[in-house]
């Protein structure tokens, strides 16, 4: 986070449909505007990173097609166009004022591995702290499972997490989240501030709303669901509007203001790995008593609580953790392999050994997890 208090580190989410013209290649205009906004949170000293999508979005055209390509092989091979075409406009824009621009990559096992996880939020954070506005995309040239709906949504919210970020603009070809679909209710009401994701804001979370991009209101939802959970105020807006990122960041912005209120956990680091990046490689099942020491009384989980071990893990792997009425209860790293534990409730159920650490458990309870992160 930013040292200074004036000072804020802002990531911004622009959506493909509000970098691209008509016909689906990159606009100068609108990348102008928003190069210009960005400056201009820089000038006042802000930290601030891009997650930027249209990689494919600018290049299917220069690849030979007429409209966007729906076979992966396609988008990938678009994607391998269209992202130096970003990179080549954005650092020439950025130079012209002074600023250096930075790429970065990332698929979704960068953040699985905590490892690799740290190390891309130590690279970002020296490129933050020298003063480089870092842009960041999926990887789409290799990534297999994620080339598809909402994927830089959700990535901006984890990149706003990983970073510390004081702020995430989601900023798309709509101008906030509304009580019903503007689009076929023309009395649809703007909501400006949110505190709570609830269930009748989730059901009305639509499809995608353009042509040219592929996140939508679900993928938005599920995003804010994460900034919240990490204590990241969250904005909502549309790209095309005068000022909309200063305005966004000064609380005077048309669109929905996300913020956490006391009730919600802020999750720390190693909390926010366990619950967004990580892949749990195996599960166990505890008794009631055990549940309620764990959740409610914010202790370890200790061998005597474990009633089964399914799947086969090494130590130290992210488990999920189950009641004996098969509900989940959240995620934690393990201590154990998964054949030590069977060991341990073979030879010697009531030794007192703990198996999860509680400042390694994250209660599914507590913070709503959103599907597929």
């Amino acid at each position: 986070m930013s040292p200074d208090a004036d000072n804020r580190r802002v990531v911004i989410k622009i959506g493909s449909s509000s970098l691209t013209s008509l016909h689906g290649e990159i606009s100068r205009k609108k990348l102008e505007k928003l190069v210009d906004e960005i400056v201009t949170l820089k000038d006042l000293g802000h930290e601030v990173l891009l997650v930027s999508s249209g990689a494919v979005a600018a290049g299917y055209r220069k690849l030979g097609f007429l409209d966007r390509p729906t076979l992966l092989q396609e988008k990938q091979a678009a994607a391998s166009i269209g992202q130096g075409l970003l990179m080549e406009a954005y650092s020439e824009l950025f130079l012209s004022h002074g600023y250096v621009a930075s790429q970065i990559l990332i698929t979704r096992s960068d953040f699985s591995d905590e490892n690799r996880y740290k190390n891309v939020r130590n690279t970002l954070n020296v490129l933050l702290d020298r003063g480089i506005i870092p842009i960041v995309n999926e990887n789409d040239t290799v990534t297999v499972d994620r080339l598809k709906f909402g994927d830089n949504d959700t990535l901006s919210a984890k990149v706003a997490g990983l970073i510390e970020a004081d702020e995430l603009l989601i900023l798309s070809d709509i101008d906030g989240l509304y009580d019903s679909d503007p689009r076929k209710n023309p009395n649809a009401k703007l909501l400006e501030k949110v505190y709570e994701i609830t269930s009748e804001i989730e059901a009305s979370a639509g499809g995608s709303g353009s042509t040219v991009g592929t996140g939508g209101m679900r993928s938005k939802i599920d995003a804010v669901k994460i900034a919240m959970a990490s204590g990241i105020r969250t904005f909502l807006g549309k790209a095309g509007v005068n000022n909309i990122i200063f305005d966004a960041v000064q609380k005077k912005a048309k669109g929905t203001y996300f913020e956490s209120t006391e009730h919600h956990l802020n999750l720390n680091q190693k909390k926010q790995w366990i619950a967004f990046h990580s892949g749990p490689e195996g599960e166990i099942t505890i008794h009631q008593e055990a549940k309620k020491d764990l959740v409610e009384k914010k202790s370890n989980l200790f061998a005597t609580g474990l009633l089964a071990v399914n799947g086969r893990f090494g130590s130290n792997s992210v488990i999920r953790i189950l009641d004996d009425k098969g509900l989940e209860i959240g995620l934690g790293v393990v201590r154990y392999s998964s054949e030590e534990l069977i060991n341990l409730q073979i030879e010697d159920k009531g030794r007192n050994v703990s198996i999860i650490d509680n400042e390694n458990f994250v209660c599914k309870l507590e913070v709503q997890l959103p599907v597929g992160v």
